[in-house]
């Protein structure tokens, strides 16, 4: 079948040919992907990840999908809009890690990190001949530092809870040095499919069906084996030395944290999001200054991976049908279908990437965070809840309900019972229409 046309462009700042390739299928002519197999030991003999489609790229394409994550529509409004070049490519001088992550034995083995391009913060070392050639390979990683100011953890320092020590504290206002990583998702379809019990065929099919049909070549190339998803990704926030992470003699405080834009940067008060994320940034920053490592990632999973539009929904079903800790969860099975679609298979990817092998500290009540760390080979030591006096009273709903539900607590048990009793703030003088 000939490929289709597009009538001549509309735009004189137009780049593209008149034919559009829909797809492709291993064995078509000119068809010849760079190598790549993951897994391998080191960046070159595992080669560079190619997802561009300019010029004669889309045939030696390695890879499905396309840079950026979510942020690769932002892109092609840019470039329809004539803001940005169809073939720009980065300037990357100046642009590696601030610290060279010592190699992990993990970075090397397909089973423990499938969502994340391991070597993908150092493409500028290990394919200088490629770039230099005129490869179009991008980071799907970087490595920063800089310094990060937290209102809690002023106060912190002004109670007397944490000191200023001129290296991770530098100063009583409470600002804090810290080394960030961002992490972009690069997925090994046949190792996230194991991850969730799935045969990779129903994952790609899957994948297809619910983008809309928006990457045909999880269908039509299944000899292309990695995707990059339209997902949001990662940060990691190190304090300490960086290099403390992976050493196994010193002790680490963790906190994975999903991200929560309600609580976390506007503080509403209807979870425990901002008042455990800040707990856990106080306690790596301690663990930090007593010799040790604190580490504390961020996960873009709005709303349990549900979004923001799902929560909100949730919270106008929870307020205006008598917000009880009992029906907490039934009020977002009824909207989304399930509880919770974060799935924590892959979150401990970046963990084997960093070279953790035990957490003294974990600061987590999940079980499904625990269970999937600890799953994958890394001891965890100590589990510690957020403490009681940081739960503000509008969230009791939320806590006591994950409590019941089996999350990880030091404190009391709760019981159904329990859960009829527990009501959280209404909207009196807000809406007072029965619904």
């Amino acid at each position: 079948m000939p490929e289709p046309t597009l009538p001549s462009p509309t735009s004189p700042k137009s780049h593209y040919s008149k034919h559009i390739i829909l797809t492709t299928y291993p064995g078509q002519s000119g068809i010849d992907p760079v190598p790549l197999e993951w897994g391998a030991a080191d960046a070159k003999s595992r080669g560079p990840v190619i997802v561009s489609r300019s010029n004669n790229l889309v045939k030696r394409r390695n890879a499905i999908g396309a840079h950026g994550g979510s942020y690769s529509i932002y892109n092609a409004l840019a470039v329809a809009a004539g803001e940005l070049d169809a073939d720009f490519r980065p300037d990357l001088r100046n642009s590696q890690p601030t610290f060279d992550f010592p190699w992990q034995q993990a970075w090397g083995d397909k089973s423990k990190i499938v969502s994340m391009d391991p070597f993908g913060h150092d493409i500028v070392n290990q394919y200088k001949e490629e770039l230099e050639a005129g490869w179009d390979i991008r980071p799907t990683m970087a490595v920063t530092r800089a310094n990060m100011k937290l209102a809690e953890i002023a106060e912190a320092v002004r109670d007397g809870q944490l000191e200023v020590d001129g290296s991770i504290v530098v100063d009583s206002s409470g600002e804090v040095r810290v080394t960030k990583v961002a992490v972009e998702p690069v997925w090994y379809l046949p190792g996230v499919a194991e991850r969730f019990g799935v045969d990779e065929g129903t994952l790609r099919r899957t994948l297809f069906e619910h983008t809309g049909g928006s990457y045909p070549e999880l269908i039509t190339r299944p000899d292309l084996k990695v995707f990059l998803p339209p997902i949001g990704g990662l940060t990691v926030y190190i304090f300490g030395p960086p290099e403390r992470v992976s050493d196994e003699k010193v002790k680490l405080a963790l906190r994975i944290h999903d991200e929560c834009n309600g609580s976390d940067v506007f503080q509403s008060d209807i979870c425990t999001c901002r008042p455990y994320l800040a707990f856990g940034i106080r306690e790596a920053i301690r663990e930090a200054q007593n010799g040790g490592s604190g580490v504390v990632i961020y996960f873009r999973k709005e709303g349990r991976a549900l979004g923001e539009v799902i929560k909100y929904l949730v919270y106008n079903a929870r307020k205006r049908g008598g917000d009880t800790a009992d029906k907490y969860f039934t009020r977002t099975e009824n909207i989304a279908g399930v509880r919770d679609m974060r799935f924590q298979a892959l979150m401990p990817d970046i963990l084997h990437w960093l070279g953790v092998k035990k957490i003294d500290k974990m600061l987590s009540m999940s079980n499904m965070k625990h269970d999937a760390i600890v799953d994958s080979g890394i001891k965890i030591l100590e589990r510690i809840p957020i403490p009681d006096e940081m739960i503000p009273s509008d969230s009791r709903v939320e806590i006591d309900a994950k409590i019941n539900a089996g999350y990880f607590t030091t404190g009391k048990q709760i019981t159904m019972d329990d859960l009829a009793a527990v009501r959280g703030r209404g909207w009196e003088k807000w809406e007072d229409v029965e619904h």
